[in-house]
């Protein structure tokens, strides 16, 4: 493959909502494909910049998703008739993206693959609202971890990653709150440790609040937080508190948080 030749399909994350948070790859692979599959959580701001055909194949927890080996024969079936295939997908493919499933399938049906790689929500989304994931005062790393395993898939060891004293940031984990909340403290966290949620972040619809680990599921059904949303658990977490829920526009066009 020549530096001026695209693979076949390429595997693009689209970040975490605002389009100008895309790469400068990913938007020629955008623009420059032929077809487009596109996962649910795409800004639609995003799939505007689509010029060929759009194929909405979603993959969301608690809702009717396109079953995966079906994306997977649409991705080899397009790309086999000399297609540009993008498939593409809100954040990372790489992060709770199913993207390793998707190369192993292209590789195996024999076809070129690449990654392009997005900005994670799980990094976007607590910077959004004004927390640092990681924070040398507070917490020297950060975990990423789903909240909704899948059936049949194991539950992550909530009390190792409590013994960790790292910032938790757990992806699909709204639903389950009360149970990993539950979880946590058992493990041995602070019922008063600093905890945020993070919902839409990067969008139109963005909201956040800021409460403790034991507060946690309250909070959630009183603001009526709803996926797509982040959990935040760590002292990082009460960085958001003095940050205001609505961006104001610069005079360039840039978007910036009141305080």
């Amino acid at each position: 493959m020549t530096a001026n030749h695209a693979p076949v399909v390429s595997l693009v994350g689209a970040g975490p909502g605002d389009p100008e948070l895309l790469t400068v790859r990913a938007l020629r692979r955008i623009e420059a494909a032929d077809v487009v599959l596109a996962d649910d959580l795409v800004d639609p701001r995003v799939l505007a910049l689509v010029k060929g055909r759009l194929l909405r194949v979603g993959k969301r927890g608690g809702c009717i998703s396109t079953d995966q080996r079906f994306i997977h024969e649409l991705m080899i079936r397009e790309a086999r008739a000399g297609h540009r295939v993008v498939r593409l997908k809100g954040g990372d493919p790489f992060v709770f993206g199913r993207g390793g499933e998707e190369v192993d399938a292209l590789r195996e049906a024999g076809l070129e693959v690449e990654v392009v790689s997005g900005l994670t929500s799980g990094i976007a989304g607590p910077a959004a609202v004004g927390i640092p994931v990681t924070d040398r005062r507070a917490s020297p790393g950060v975990i990423l971890v789903t909240g909704h395993p899948g059936e049949g898939r194991a539950e992550p060891d909530w009390a190792a990653l409590a013994r960790t004293g790292l910032t938790l940031v757990i992806y699909m984990g709204v639903a389950r709150a009360a149970d990993i909340t539950a979880r946590l403290l058992a493990a041995g966290l602070r019922a008063e440790l600093p905890a945020a949620v993070v919902s839409a972040a990067h969008t139109t619809r963005q909201r956040h609040a800021v409460t403790t680990l034991a507060g946690l599921p309250d909070c959630i059904a009183r603001e009526g937080l709803a996926s797509p949303a982040l959990l935040v658990v760590g002292e990082v977490a009460a960085h958001a508190a003095a940050l205001q829920q609505w961006p104001e526009v610069m005079g360039d066009g840039r978007e910036v948080m009141a305080g």
